[in-house]
């Protein structure tokens, strides 16, 4: 069955799987559609750094966001084939249908797998042994075009949660900084594990990326339970989200 699993060779099939996807979920009335939308519009913006020589080497960084991006699909795929995608890629598609997962936790499941995993091991690939410290600038690069991405969310989720902006106010805007600072934290610790992968011979590489995954997972157990008092907010946010799954996949989808 994996030989049916769609996979890219340019960033242009990578949009237009990507389409697949959100339509899919748009048909399905699935939450997967969330992260689907984010990350259409973070390589939407690679592309366009890429155009627009952003990055010192363009080619090269093409590359990283064709090998980036075929693993998402690929887990997304095995997922709804019901095969096994990697762990921290099972636990974020095995929350796609818990009525209290609220949107902000479905794109910090999504960041999370694919971050703090995939980036990387595509990293690693794309750039293997001493060539890795020459990806570092542009990997920088594409942390900038994540960060970028924030205030977007932030808006589509003031949307999405009537009464988000007066939490905002109270809150000092603390939707943005969960994203930011995770995003942060999770960019910087897949630069580490990615150095720390490069030298690695194929044996080698496949132990450590099991073994990264099972620490990813335990993190994706941590945005789901994340304590009392932030778990209740959440499913204080749920009961008040305005819209259908499909209403809330289309203005992630204006707005980001």
């Amino acid at each position: 069955m994996s030989e049916n699993i769609p996979q890219a060779k340019t960033i242009d099939e990578v949009l237009s799987i990507l389409n697949v996807i959100i339509d899919e979920s748009i048909e399905d009335k699935s939450t997967l559609g969330y992260f689907a939308v984010l990350y259409y519009k973070v390589t939407e913006k690679v592309k366009e750094g890429i155009v627009e020589g952003m990055f010192q080497n363009g080619p090269r960084m093409e590359q990283l966001d064709v090998i980036f991006a075929n693993r998402y699909i690929k887990a997304y795929y095995e997922y709804k084939m019901s095969l096994l995608p990697s762990s921290c890629w099972e636990v974020a598609f095995k929350y796609a249908n818990d009525y209290w997962i609220v949107v902000l936790q479905h794109l910090l499941l999504g960041m999370n797998a694919h971050i703090n995993l995939d980036l990387s091991i595509a990293a690693a690939q794309v750039a293997p042994g001493d060539e890795i410290h020459d990806l570092h600038a542009d990997f920088n690069m594409i942390n900038h075009i994540l960060s970028g991405l924030v205030g977007n969310v932030e808006t589509a989720m003031s949307d999405v949660w009537p009464f988000l902006k007066w939490v905002l106010k109270k809150t000092r805007n603390v939707d943005t900084f969960l994203i930011d600072f995770s995003m942060q934290e999770a960019r910087n610790g897949a630069w580490k594990f990615a150095v720390e992968l490069a030298p690695l011979n194929s044996t080698q590489l496949e132990q450590q990326i099991q073994l990264r995954d099972k620490k990813i997972t335990k993190i994706a157990d941590l945005i789901t339970n994340p304590g009392y008092i932030p778990s209740l907010i959440f499913k204080i946010l749920r009961l008040f989200e305005r819209g259908s799954v499909v209403a809330k996949i289309d203005k992630l989808r204006s707005v980001i």
